[in-house]
């Protein structure tokens, strides 16, 4: 498919997607919205595809909304708000619950919106030089979406740090509060980012897409409802291919 303001390439089994509008700090719009929705949601049940990898070009991550685009929803009604909403949290949700672990690339600027596209993703690499932060609350606007991923990464102090502050935090920032799970010099950013999917890449599809089911579907449910689905999965697992290989393998390296 072809994509206006997102590239989508494959390098093996890493499907790397790049928000494309350096020029714009590649800020959000309708389009590219839409399109790295359609991206993710392809990305999720290619067979061929191992990883996700979600980067921007021109030395930046992504700067939130484009400033047409927020001229724009500014004269929208309740009704028109509520679905360009959806359309973001439908975004986010892509990602989130893609079968495929997805990893962010943060260089430059992740701010508001491309903030929320990072906390919405497994893992987060970001730069030394990297500035991360939601800028919502400055323009009179709330950070009501992306918020609710965010409380699942930090804890609810720090996530009231960053979004009553509206402050920009650095990459050993967003690491300590366990926003991101690395940092690295700029300049092994993409090396670092390449070995964290090359190690995905060679773990059973089957049981990633499997774990990542249990992590969106656990936290709505009670303690005993979680582990009577717990117990479902389990013997799911069993039955696949991938466990009966991955167990007849590591009983004859242990035998010998």
């Amino acid at each position: 498919m072809a994509y206006n303001k997102i590239l989508v390439e494959q390098h093996g089994l890493t499907r790397r997607i790049t928000l494309n509008r350096p020029e714009k700090r590649n800020s959000l719009d309708e389009e590219m919205i839409a399109e790295l929705t359609s991206a993710m949601i392809t990305a999720s049940e290619d067979k061929d595809t191992g990883s996700v990898l979600i980067t921007g070009a021109g030395g930046n991550f992504c700067s939130g909304l484009f400033l047409d685009y927020l001229q724009k929803i500014s004269e929208y009604d309740i009704l028109e708000n509520r679905t360009d909403s959806s359309r973001f949290k439908n975004l986010l949700l892509s990602i989130y619950n893609c079968r495929k672990p997805v990893i962010a690339m943060i260089e430059g600027y992740a701010l508001a919106g491309g903030c929320g596209i990072a906390s919405a993703c497994d893992f987060i690499i970001a730069s030394d030089k990297s500035q991360l932060g939601y800028t919502e609350v400055k323009i009179g606007f709330i950070p009501a979406i992306v918020m609710v991923f965010l409380l699942k990464k930090v804890s609810e102090k720090d996530a009231k740090d960053l979004l009553l502050t509206s402050k920009f935090i650095t990459g050993e920032e967003a690491v300590r509060i366990g926003f991101a799970n690395c940092v690295v010099p700029q300049s092994e950013l993409e090396a670092k980012a390449a070995e964290l999917c090359e190690g995905l890449n060679k773990l059973p599809a089957s049981s990633i897409a499997l774990t990542k089911e249990m992590f969106t579907n656990i936290s709505s449910m009670s303690f005993e409802s979680a582990l009577e689905y717990a117990v479902d999965l389990n013997a799911i697992t069993r039955m696949t291919e991938a466990c009966r290989n991955g167990v007849s393998k590591f009983l004859s390296k242990s035998s010998k």
